[in-house]
């Protein structure tokens, strides 16, 4: 494999503090080191990468919360698709939800998950064990057996554990793994049959109300379960002030608990579901312009843990449907970074705090060793320029499925390139 070296890049690494212009040099695969702006030294052979002092070399994005269609989905997205989305935004490992058919409730499947990511050369996948034997919320999964095969942690993807005893049994069972539970906070009960975040806008639309409330009432019953059980407990995109201020102040009491939320939630608010817009149709649904202020005020401060992209491929049939019977879920591989990346142009976080949103600190919750430029790890690299403007177009997003909530949004900051262990796996020899 040619060495590769880049040079004027804006070498940003969150991990370790790191935002200064230099030079990063890849060989046999791994990072090799770091120096500075014309440094004396180029490998024999190596191909040179000129960042013309504008463009940002990060570690390649972690993504902690993916969905796929395969195994038995594949209509929607493959993992092949999936992975050529993921590195056109950047994104060199995922993690992916275990709510296939079948499920990943057994160890041969998340086997086969990882062989698959790396059959694709492009990509690094981390499985989700199921919680639950089929994501059914009631018997539960081989937690042993799985994290030996290489599980990641556990989750009943889109479904939340509803039963309270059944939790504390989980939380109690992967505690002795030291595993991590990772929970949807919608209680079910209350979102049954809904589709939109109850108030005046789903009234007004006609549309079935699932109340803001239902987020908090599951994270306030699981965070006193995780208490009880000493167990760690990870809740995935959350949406609210409430929910947030509710993990917040668990944190602050020692509470083992850790959270993500998506772009839509910082990025958008329920009034672009008006023209009763299917791809908008989320779950958790989008929420009121109070709570999205709550989201992003939350990234600042460091509530949040990771921003994930919350990739839910759907096919066009499951979006072409009255908005209350259509599927939920929202492609987002391909816009991960620059929806975040709108947060630092807005000045609510840094540029080094959204990318550590997007790479180490995803990594330290799931226990990865991906997210950094550290010398002697792999070379899963993103090269991007901030400043580049584009706009969504659905039907132009890279894979199989497109119903982006982004369609239409004029975006700030584009992937020029990708690369996995070394190798180029996105982007042109020129960036």
């Amino acid at each position: 494999m040619k060495p590769v070296l880049f040079e004027n890049v804006r070498l940003i690494d969150p991990a370790n503090a790191l935002d200064r212009p230099g030079r990063l040099l890849v060989k046999d695969g791994v990072i090799a080191g770091t120096d500075l702006p014309q440094a004396e030294g180029v490998p024999e052979g190596a191909e040179i990468v000129d960042g013309g002092g504008q463009l940002v070399l990060c570690p390649g994005l972690v993504d902690m919360r993916v969905t796929i269609g395969e195994p038995g989905y594949e209509y929607r997205e493959t993992v092949l698709s999936a992975a050529k989305a993921a590195v056109a935004g950047g994104i060199t490992t995922i993690a992916v939800l275990p709510n296939t058919s079948p499920t990943i409730d057994n160890p041969a499947l998340a086997r086969l998950l990882r062989a698959r990511g790396e059959e694709t050369g492009m990509i690094d996948i981390l499985p989700y064990g199921a919680l639950t034997r089929e994501c059914a919320g009631k018997e539960m999964a081989e937690i042993g057996l799985l994290a030996e095969a290489g599980a990641i942690a556990f989750t009943d993807g889109p479904h939340a554990i509803a039963d309270s005893r059944t939790m504390r049994q989980m939380l109690t069972y992967a505690r002795g793994f030291d595993a991590l539970i990772v929970q949807h906070p919608e209680d079910p009960s209350l979102a049954r049959g809904g589709c939109a975040t109850d108030g005046e806008l789903a009234t007004r639309l006609g549309l079935p109300g699932i109340p803001a409330a239902a987020e908090a009432i599951l994270i306030a019953r699981d965070l006193r379960l995780a208490r009880m059980t000493g167990g760690r407990l990870h809740f995935g995109h959350v949406s609210t002030a409430e929910g947030l201020d509710l993990i917040r102040a668990a944190r602050a009491d020692g509470i083992r608990v850790t959270c993500d939320t998506a772009p839509p939630y910082f990025d958008l608010n329920e009034t672009v579901i008006g023209d009763f817009r299917t791809y908008a149709k989320l779950s958790p649904p989008l929420r009121t312009e109070a709570d999205r202020q709550a989201v992003c005020a939350a990234l600042a401060d460091g509530t949040i843990d990771a921003v994930a992209s919350d990739h839910m491929p759907c096919d066009a049939d499951d979006k072409r449907q009255p908005f209350a019977v259509a599927a939920a879920g929202g492609t987002g591989l391909y816009t991960l970074l620059a929806v975040t990346m709108a947060q630092v142009h807005s000045g609510t976080i840094s540029m080094m705090d959204a990318l550590g949103l997007l790479t180490h600190r995803p990594a330290g919750v799931l226990r990865s060793g991906a997210g950094t430029l550290v010398a002697g790890r792999p070379a899963d690299l993103c090269l991007f320029n901030p400043d580049t403007g584009w706009i969504v177009r659905a039907g132009e997003v890279p894979g199989k499925a497109q119903n982006t909530p982004f369609d239409g949004r004029a975006l700030e900051g584009r992937v020029l390139g990708t690369w996995k262990n070394g190798r180029r796996v996105f982007g042109t020899t020129a960036a």
